[in-house]
């Protein structure tokens, strides 16, 4: 029991942070007198409340966590902050189920971008700047953010730091000290949102916009202030801006952390995931813009070449933008672009999907395996750079991907039996656990999610949750053995 008083305790502490956060749009809706000010102020009420009762029922509990406390912890942050998040978009729109709500701050916490809200371009500011910090605090991980200041409160975090980081290899630390890792990711993660609010500024957009876009593009969470997404402005050049920066959220914050501290982009060389990510985005990109206009959809190549480069990297990202309907292409290209989704992205990155990583561990293993079968002798063992995976780490790349494929079929089927046709279950599960957003037909980009059934928004939630957690992190909480002395 004293375990799980821990827990709460620091829990509690996340929870009063994730108040704070509340002020910002506060703020915004105060100053600009939209309407939601009232809204914000009860829910910066409810958390700060929730969390300070929390803190002093349990302040007695402060200890160091040990591997299974940090994997609850991080269950427990992700199923209750959108709770707390939610509660401004749940005042705001009184006729909004619980189920919708909950989905919109999952959808956002979780950086994927599906949304069962319409009328984007009338909505307060503060109301979209929520969406939008959300999105931005989920990207990179609440959690990393409260790793680096929980240590001033008394808290060491490296539990907690190694359930939450996304990826196979989670033991290579970058700075001696677990809160100064978080620290130094999160640096960079500000430095290149500002980068990317002053590009959005500078392509057209206005200052609103550049934040609020800023935010969901390096959280590559694909929420927009407009119902059109990047269709609004129809500039090349701000799409341009749009497609470096998912690229940029597409790379894992470590190596981008390294070339900073090193002043040297020679970790961008040595990293084994960027070279096949910007190779298989840059092809699909061309394949498809050629697929397009020999197809006819578009009679321009360049034309072909920007649709088709920017909705690419988009979904391939799992940010979730969009600058036309590409569910009105030959199905092909959009089968091909949920494809991607699902592996493109690198680990460490705010992408989802099962991460370039494992995809170049499972390659080398199909050949390594191959090897083995003409040569039984041989000795081929499977290399990420000069370094030599350990056969633990091949087979827990193998049992993922398994889960990965279950799970994916698992909510397939149930949103089929809940009454959603085939594409759009389908597209509905890729897109949820990949932490993409949109889907094709009843939830293509062009449309929201909020056809769906108050049943199948659920499940829509839980499986953004379980790909934002990358599964073994949501589902060992609900064994036997994990709760076993």
């Amino acid at each position: 029991m004293n375990h799980l008083l821990s827990v709460a305790n620091i829990l509690s502490k996340i929870i009063l942070v994730f108040g704070l956060t509340l002020l910002v749009p506060f703020a915004v809706a105060y100053w600009a007198e939209d309407g939601s000010s009232t809204v914000f102020g009860e829910a910066i009420l409810v958390t700060l409340c929730c969390g300070t009762v929390i803190a002093l029922l349990t302040h007695r509990y402060k200890r160091e966590l040990q591997i299974r406390d940090g994997f609850l912890l991080v269950v427990l942050v992700w199923l209750l902050l959108p709770i707390f998040g939610m509660i401004p978009i749940l005042r705001f729109f009184p006729e909004i189920s619980f189920a919708k709500a909950y989905y919109e701050a999952t959808s956002a916490l979780t950086a994927t971008g599906g949304t069962v809200l319409t009328g984007l371009d009338t909505l307060p500011y503060s109301i979209n700047l929520w969406r939008g910090e959300m999105v931005w605090l989920g990207g990179m991980g609440l959690i990393v953010l409260a790793v680096a200041i929980l240590p001033m409160l008394g808290v060491g975090g490296r539990q907690i730091f190694k359930a939450e980081i996304p990826g196979p290899m989670k033991e290579s630390k970058l700075t001696p000290r677990i809160a100064e890792t978080a620290k130094g990711l999160w640096l960079v993660y500000v430095a290149l949102t500002l980068l990317c609010m002053f590009a959005y500024k500078l392509a057209g957009m206005d200052w609103f916009d550049s934040v609020m876009h800023a935010f969901t593009t390096l959280g590559l969470g694909g929420f927009s202030s407009h119902d059109a997404s990047y269709g609004y402005w129809d500039s090349p050049v701000i799409e341009l801006v749009a497609i470096v920066f998912m690229l940029i959220g597409g790379i894992n914050f470590a190596t981008h952390f390294l070339v900073w501290r090193g002043r040297s982009i020679l970790p961008y060389r040595y990293d084994p995931e960027i070279k096949p990510y910007l190779m298989i985005v840059f092809m699909s990109c061309i394949g498809l813009a050629g697929y397009l206009w020999v197809t006819g959809v578009y009679t321009d190549p360049l034309t072909a070449l920007r649709y088709a480069s920017f909705n690419v990297v988009s979904v391939a990202t799992t940010t979730g933008y969009s600058n036309t309907d590409y569910s009105l292409w030959p199905i092909f290209a959009p089968l091909w672009m949920l494809f991607l989704s699902g592996f493109c992205t690198s680990s460490g990155s705010t992408g989802g999907g099962i991460k370039m990583i494992r995809v170049r561990i499972l390659y080398q293993q199909f050949f390594r395996e191959m090897i083995t079968i003409m040569h039984p002798q041989a000795v081929s063992p499977v290399k990420l750079g000069r370094t030599v995976v350990a056969n633990r780490i091949i087979f827990a790349v193998l049992v993922f991907l398994f889960v990965y494929l279950v799970s994916m079929i698992f909510m397939t089927l149930i949103l089929t039996l809940s009454g959603l046709d085939g594409m759009t279950a389908f597209s509905a599960a890729v897109a949820s656990i990949n932490n993409l957003g949109p889907g094709l037909n009843q939830i293509g980009p062009a449309t929201t999610y909020a056809s769906l059934t108050d049943f199948q928004i659920w499940m829509c939630s839980l499986a953004m949750l379980l790909g934002r957690l990358e599964f073994y992190t949501f589902l060992i909480v609900f064994t036997a053995v994990f709760w076993r002395k």
